[in-house]
């Protein structure tokens, strides 16, 4: 088997080449070696044609292609994205979408006998029916916190295109009235060909009669026109998984408008809104509540009762809390949406400490009596001087 030659050397240009120098270098290789122009030659003549054009478009095919290319400059033949034994895969490309690149237009070519094997449909002249796909359709819907945590179903009420229940979706009454398109003979396309200095050049449009369906209707269904299709009202149920967040898409396939003629129903997406809490702030998969406690709770220490999805949570407060203390309640926050992510997070509780602005005359003489007590100095001890060290990194 003969070696591969480099794709620089293949199109003979440097590998700082632009894109433009690459294309045209293609272009004038895609021009000299198209087995159109060789129909009359030898055999060798042929067979040399066929080689060097398919040569040329697989250099092109990579060289044409950042991604490719970074990794051929890299790799070499032996770059993840080449075929079997070092080659290029050719089933990764067709012959008729780089020329129709390079080329411009609509043209397949055609006509020198030769079967390049490159596949995709475009060259083999078969033109593809249209096929309908039915539009999507946006709508939200608004979840608590609550229904976040465990997952829910919700009702979304839509107006959509549904099948037409006189036609079931056909157009026509009976299936009779259905015909293959006379003028494109139920290909959806018409064909054009041009005999050109190259060879033969075919082209297709969509067909002006069918619109590209390959049928039309003789007798269209009253009710909806022909179309198949009628606006309705309906009701449907989404399964919203728990750890969604504001902004997130719930997409549910098939439930969008119908398509005519019997197409592929287009999506419901779902816009997820999240209603806002009373007591609890949501950061990512983390939940933060601050309470407010009494300076003698502070004091003296308390027990407080904490709001959790899953209910209340009772914590205790130990004698001498600081205000700015913060308490973290492991795995009381959101879980992750669909097990992706660091799995369910914490709930954050912060403590601030009320302090009274007016005092009674007798409360007064009390604190007075207290106020130089060693006990009501300030002793920054380890633990208390990172609770104010970081308050103060407030300002």
């Amino acid at each position: 088997m003969a070696q591969k030659r480099d794709y620089y050397e293949v199109l003979g240009v440097t590998k700082s080449a632009t894109p433009d120098e690459i294309k045209a270098a293609y272009r004038k290789l895609a021009l000299k070696w198209h087995p159109d122009r060789w129909v009359n030659g030898t055999d060798a003549e042929k067979k040399t044609a066929e080689d060097n054009f398919k040569e040329a478009a697989e250099a092109y095919s990579v060289l044409s292609d950042p991604e490719k290319k970074a990794r051929y400059d890299q790799f070499g033949f032996a770059g993840d994205q080449m075929g079997g034994g070092g080659g290029f895969d050719f089933g990764g490309f067709d012959l008729n979408d780089i020329l129709r690149n390079v080329f411009g237009g609509g043209f397949n070519f055609g006509g020198g006998g030769f079967d390049f094997g490159f596949g995709g449909g475009s060259g083999s002249g078969q033109a593809q029916q249209r096929t309908y796909r039915g539009r999507d359709i946006r709508t939200s819907v608004k979840l608590t916190l609550e229904e976040i945590a465990n997952g829910c179903e919700k009702e979304v009420t839509i107006e959509r295109n549904r099948p037409c229940p006189d036609c079931q979706g056909k157009g026509a009454m009976s299936s009779a009235d259905i015909k293959t398109c006379p003028t494109c003979n139920g290909r959806g396309q018409t064909q054009r060909v041009v005999n050109s200095l190259f060879g033969r050049a075919v082209s297709y449009e969509t067909c002006p009669q069918c619109g590209g369906e390959g049928q039309v209707i003789t007798n269209p269904c009253r009710r909806c026109n022909g179309t198949g299709l009628e606006r309705r009202r309906e009701t449907v149920r989404v399964k919203i998984p728990a750890g969604v967040e504001e902004g997130m898409q719930v997409t549910v396939r098939g439930e969008g408008h119908a398509a005519m003629h019997g197409g592929t129903n287009g999506d419901l997406l779902v816009v997820i809104k999240e209603e806002a809490h009373a007591n609890l702030r949501r950061d990512g998969n983390n939940l933060f509540y601050t309470r407010i406690i009494s300076v003698m709770d502070a004091m003296l220490g308390c027990e407080i009762s904490v709001p959790c999805l899953d209910g209340s949570y009772k914590v205790k407060l130990d004698a001498g809390t600081q205000s700015g203390t913060v308490i973290k309640l492991r795995g009381k926050g959101l879980p992750s949406v669909q097990g992706y992510g660091r799995g369910t997070g914490d709930l954050y509780v912060k403590i601030l400490v009320w302090i009274p602005r007016k005092l009674s005359r007798s409360e007064k003489e009390m604190m007075e009596s207290i106020r130089n007590n060693t006990t009501f100095t300030p002793d920054l001890s380890r633990d208390d001087k990172a609770i104010f060290d970081k308050e103060k990194n407030i300002f």
